[in-house]
């Protein structure tokens, strides 16, 4: 988050910087300056809950794929090579599942660059204000971050104001408080106009919650689909295996009507031999 905040600073040529003279110049502790705004450590533990209960999400997801790769480990000597198929194709839709997950929460416009991106914009805007208030008025030409890309390799303390900027900072959110309260007392549509300030943030709230349903929603659609291709890939194996199985059955039976009728043949055919004999004997006899 705090690499948010390096852009802030008094855009002015450097080659201009060191051909003048007589420059005033100011450096802050951006980091320092953070850790003592209170809206920037509560934004911070919030967006830290929403990554731990992410995180807990995807480890619970990682450890039943786990599971499944031991089972068909474990039962892979008893199972036919249909099921063991049908097993490992189950694991993959798993494993592309939690890809997809863990792009939804963490990817380049995932859940946490729009969470943070809430939170940090009114403690950036905070900062910028204090920095371009104080400048103006202490008349600095540069003000530089001391953390930025700009080499320091010393850095006197009297030209750090960041503790400057904090008490503008802490100034400017009590003059607010006061303010609205007066607002509030002495004028209801001021009051109906914080109402609807409130609104508009949590409409803004509920626009990234919606986000977040619908990209979870396109999800389990994709693992619908998914389940119904599988489900369907089985029924046209199992129509295989069957038309197969009657085909076979089909085959023996013609077989064996063949090897029946054979049978009668050959029956047939000794019997009139046998015929043909008693009537030789019997024309011997007379």
């Amino acid at each position: 988050m705090k690499k948010i905040f390096l852009p802030i600073v008094l855009l002015l040529s450097v080659t201009t910087f060191w051909s003048q003279k007589g420059q005033v110049i100011a450096y802050i502790d951006m980091e320092y300056i953070l850790e003592n705004v209170p809206e920037y450590i509560q934004a911070q533990n919030t967006l830290d809950s929403k990554v731990a209960k992410w995180r807990k999400n995807l480890d619970k997801q990682t450890r039943h794929i786990e599971v499944l790769k031991t089972d068909l480990a474990n039962e892979k000597a008893i199972l036919t090579k249909d099921l063991i198929i049908e097993k490992e194709e189950e694991i993959a839709i798993k494993q592309e599942e939690l890809r997809r997950l863990e792009s939804l929460y963490f990817g380049p416009n995932g859940d946490m660059f729009l969470v943070r991106k809430q939170l940090v914009k009114p403690i950036q805007d905070q900062v910028y204000n204090a920095i371009q208030s104080i400048a103006a008025r202490k008349k600095y030409d540069f003000v530089f971050e001391k953390s930025s890309d700009l080499v320091m390799l010393y850095s006197n303390k009297k030209y750090d104001i960041s503790e400057l900027i904090l008490s503008t900072i802490d100034r400017t959110r009590l003059i607010d408080e006061k303010n609205k309260k007066r607002e509030e007392k002495k004028n209801s549509p001021k009051k109906q106009l914080t109402d609807q300030q409130k609104k508009v943030i949590e409409d803004k709230e509920n626009a990234i919650a919606n986000k977040i349903a619908e990209k979870e929603a396109q999800l389990e659609t994709a693992k619908e689909l998914k389940e119904k291709a599988k489900a369907k890939k089985i029924a046209e194996k199992e129509a295989k295996k069957k038309a197969i199985a009657d085909k076979r059955a089909e085959l023996l039976k013609k077989r064996e009507e063949k090897r029946k009728l054979l049978r009668e043949k050959k029956e047939a055919l000794k019997k009139k031999k046998e015929e043909e004999q008693e009537e030789i004997k019997n024309e011997n006899n007379n």
